[in-house]
Parts: C-alpha cells; sequence; structure tokens
C-alpha cells in the first residue's frame, strides 16, 4: 500500500455510510461533468455532519463547483439518448423559474424581457430551457424559463439548472389551488435535495442545495385569484416572499423586476480612473459583502497584485476617502483603484 493511500485511509471519517462508497464508485466511474456531479451530491447528502467531515464537505463543494462550471463551457451532452442542458450564465445573475404545467412561466419571461418563448394553454408547451435578460434600472437579469416540472423526459437535467441558479422562481397559477402546487414544487425540490430558504446558510441532513427563492402568484386577474393569493400568504407565513402578478394585464411585475433584484443578493459598484468619471451605465455587479480587492480581481488579477489602496465615493465617511484592500464595498460606490 502506498503511502499516499495510506493517508486516504487514516483522514476518511470512519462513520461514512456504506451508500456513500456506492456512490463515490459511480463518481469515479462517471465520463460526464453532470454524472459526475449526480455522484458527488449524492456523497454530499449522505456525509453525516460533523467537525470531522468539514474538510470533506468542503472538498466535495469545491469539485461540484468545478465541474459545474466545466458543465457551463460544454452546453450539452447526450446521455442514455436523452439531452443534458446547461445554461451559461449571464448579467448580474441567474434566475430559473419552476413551477406546475400552465402556471404562466413562459408569459412572465416575455413579459419581462425581449425573449418570444412559445406560449399556449396546452400543457409542456416549453420543451427546452429558454433564456432571457430582464432590465433592472441599469442591470441586466438572466431568467430562464424551464419546462412544467412534470414534463417528461426532464428529470436528467432540469435539477442541475434549477441547483446552479442564484434564484429560484416558484410561480404559481392563481386560477387554481395556489397552495398545492407550492407543495407539489417544494416536494419535488427536496426529491433532487434542495431546500428553498432565503435565511439558511447550510443545507440540512439529506440536502445538497439552499437556493433562494421568491413565490410568483401569477394570473391574478382569474376569477377566484385574490382568495387563493390570501390563502397562499397565510400558507408561506414568514418563510418565503410572495409577489402576485398578472403576465397578461402587467400586474406586479415592475415590483417583481425589483424584488428579484433584491433577492439576487448582489451590489453595484462604478469603477472610474484616476482623476477621470465612472460610467454609470455600466456597473461592475459583485456579491454583496465583496471587498475592493474583490473587485480589483474582476478587472484584472494584475491590478489586485499591485494594489496599493483605493478612493471611494459613496459609502465612505466622505468623498474620495481612502481605504484598504479589505474595505466593504456598498451598492452605489464609485472606486478609483491605485497601483
Amino acid at each position: 500500500m502506498s503511502l499516499t493511500l495510506i493517508l486516504e485511509v487514516q483522514t476518511m471519517p470512519a462513520n461514512l455510510p456504506p451508500q456513500y462508497f456506492e456512490a463515490e464508485k459511480r463518481y469515479r466511474g462517471a465520463r460526464t461533468p453532470q454524472e459526475k456531479i449526480e455522484a458527488l451530491e449524492e456523497m454530499f447528502a449522505l456525509m453525516p455532519k460533523h467537525k470531522g467531515t468539514d474538510r470533506l464537505r468542503a472538498e466535495l463543494r469545491t469539485k461540484i463547483a468545478k465541474l459545474t462550471e466545466e458543465a457551463e463551457r460544454r452546453p450539452f451532452v447526450a446521455k442514455r439518448g436523452s439531452q443534458l442542458y446547461c445554461v451559461r450564465k449571464e448579467g448580474a445573475g441567474q434566475v430559473a423559474l419552476v413551477g406546475l404545467p400552465n402556471a404562466g412561466k413562459s408569459q412572465l419571461v416575455s413579459a419581462l424581457t425581449q425573449a418570444a418563448p412559445p406560449i399556449g394553454d396546452y400543457p409542456f408547451t416549453t420543451q427546452l430551457p429558454m433564456p432571457g435578460m430582464m432590465q433592472y434600472e441599469n442591470v441586466q437579469v438572466q431568467l430562464v424559463d424551464l419546462p412544467a416540472i412534470t414534463a417528461p423526459e426532464v428529470s436528467s437535467w432540469l435539477p442541475n439548472i434549477v441547483k446552479n441558479a442564484d434564484l429560484v422562481l416558484v410561480v404559481l397559477d392563481l386560477g387554481q389551488d395556489a397552495v398545492a402546487q407550492l407543495d407539489s414544487v417544494v416536494g419535488w425540490l427536496e426529491r433532487y435535495r434542495m431546500v428553498l430558504s432565503n435565511e439558511m446558510e447550510e443545507p440540512p441532513a439529506g440536502m445538497t442545495h439552499v437556493k433562494r427563492a421568491l413565490v410568483v402568484a401569477n394570473n391574478l386577474d382569474y376569477p377566484g385569484g385574490q382568495s387563493r393569493l390570501e390563502s397562499l400568504v397565510r400558507g408561506c407565513g414568514q418563510a418565503l416572499p410572495v409577489l402576485a402578478t398578472s403576465a397578461v394585464r402587467g400586474d406586479g411585475l415592475e415590483q417583481l423586476r425589483e424584488a428579484v433584484y433584491r433577492a439576487l443578493n448582489v451590489v453595484r459598484v462604478y469603477t472610474r480612473p484616476p482623476g477621470g468619471k465612472a460610467d454609470l451605465w455600466e456597473p461592475s455587479v459583485i456579491r454583496r459583502g465583496s471587498t475592493v480587492e474583490y473587485l480589483a480581481q474582476t478587472v484584472h488579477k494584475d491590478i489586485a497584485r499591485n494594489l496599493k489602496y483605493a478612493q471611494i465615493w459613496g459609502s465612505g465617511k466622505f468623498d474620495g476617502q481612502r481605504v484598504k484592500r479589505d474595505y466593504i464595498l456598498q451598492d452605489g460606490d464609485i472606486v478609483e483603484l491605485h497601483m
């Protein structure tokens, strides 16, 4: 036995269940990024959560993230006669629309973007992922119209797109029992080890992904829509925000645009050359809590490496304040990077 193998055996947590090693075997035999991701996610879900597994859990997360990036570079591959799809992320964030047939997902994407997904009053009109760009003030957000969760031939790829998205819009039809629809969507997500929460940081036992989410109660214009909306709001409580819309009449669309942007948990900052002016229509969109150093890395790695300080207009104590690399940027900040 080699020294490397001995070390692996010694550092491997002793209480991993047999199913973990079966999933690990599938991972080692997998050929596509999607197959590897599925096996790694199963390993992650099966792993007990305690201090002894922290390092291994972190390693699995890193592998999943790298494979997800690889899958995005390879938009689709064939698998057992079916198709697997990935949608390359664009804009300030990627938002996946999830729901049952005829909830109005395609109508919403059409109303909010310049995309023209197929729209019909029959089930399973959408059969492939259809991305479109939604404008909110001076940023673009990518919306992805997806087939209904009950559509045939989607179980091999649809969950992976939802897992990879930055935000989930659960679209419900107020022409029917919205509470029952929400239960169906939540059950489908849990089947693929996803849990909806805007507060939770780590997935609970048995889950692999925590997804930030908004509930969109569409078709408010339908008879009985208002009363079904009230029942839905009572059912959701404080767990998930509910926004009422009518994609046909345009009700609530502007509120939805803003809610989507806020839920992405990003900020807009503007870089400018020393002594120059910032282009306020071309922001850099970064995660809330990001630092000056992170912004510099997004501009160019040499700038980040040689950065001496930055000057801030906006959230500083005064305009032009000098700040260090670890300064946390706020929405609307104007930043000069000095090397």
